[in-house]
């Protein structure tokens, strides 16, 4: 990755806003330094169809060992994306009836090698009613004060990721229409240093 490139991991719960956040990001971005964005799990069902899968469904029932090494195919693929500013749109957990799974284990973020971490979070009440009201997705409806305990393992979750990768890490706040002045706070984040 060339010098200034940067490849920011960007994380969110599930109706936080995450991708209509980092859509307007990469608007933002775009009109200083060429910016992409790239889903994660977009990128392990490519790899996944190149060894015959036809569906996310199949993915999901693969034996544990074989979906790890979907993953690190993918974060290999992400680690040769030479974009400006790449932004990798993923999940930090996924909640198993074992308990919390990272979506981002050392392995994979020793892989991708990120120079940003940044967290989108809002309001866990606004967050419990943006998930009762989304018509667009299959979302679990659970009460603002487990929805609060997914935002605090989260700020766990990135400041550990910060930790094992040296990447700085930010939380930017998604309010109820406040979406452009998120999408500005993560541009700004991302550019500083380009004004030298």
């Amino acid at each position: 990755m060339a010098e200034n490139h940067k490849r920011a991991v960007v994380v969110g719960i599930p109706g936080v806003g995450k991708t209509t956040v980092i859509t307007r990001a990469a608007e933002v971005l775009n009109k200083k330094r060429k910016t992409t964005i790239v889903v994660f799990g977009t990128v392990m069902f490519e790899q996944a169809k190149k060894i015959g899968l036809k569906s996310r469904d199949e993915m999901r029932k693969m034996p544990i060992e074989d979906q790890r090494r979907l993953q690190e195919m993918a974060a290999q693929r992400i680690a040769e994306m030479n974009d400006d500013i790449l932004l990798v749109d993923t999940h930090l957990f996924i909640n198993t009836e074992e308990g919390y799974y990272p979506g981002l284990p050392m392995r994979l973020l020793n892989i991708m090698k990120p120079t940003n971490m940044i967290m989108v979070a809002a309001d866990a009440i606004e967050i419990a009613k943006r998930r009762k009201t989304d018509q667009t997705r299959q979302r679990d409806i659970i009460s603002a004060e487990n929805i609060q305990k997914e935002l605090d393992i989260s700020r766990m979750m990135v400041a550990s990721c910060s930790i094992l990768t040296g990447a700085p890490f930010a939380i930017i706040m998604n309010n109820d229409g406040q979406v452009d002045e998120a999408a500005a706070n993560i541009a700004r984040t991302l550019l500083v240093g380009d004004e030298k």
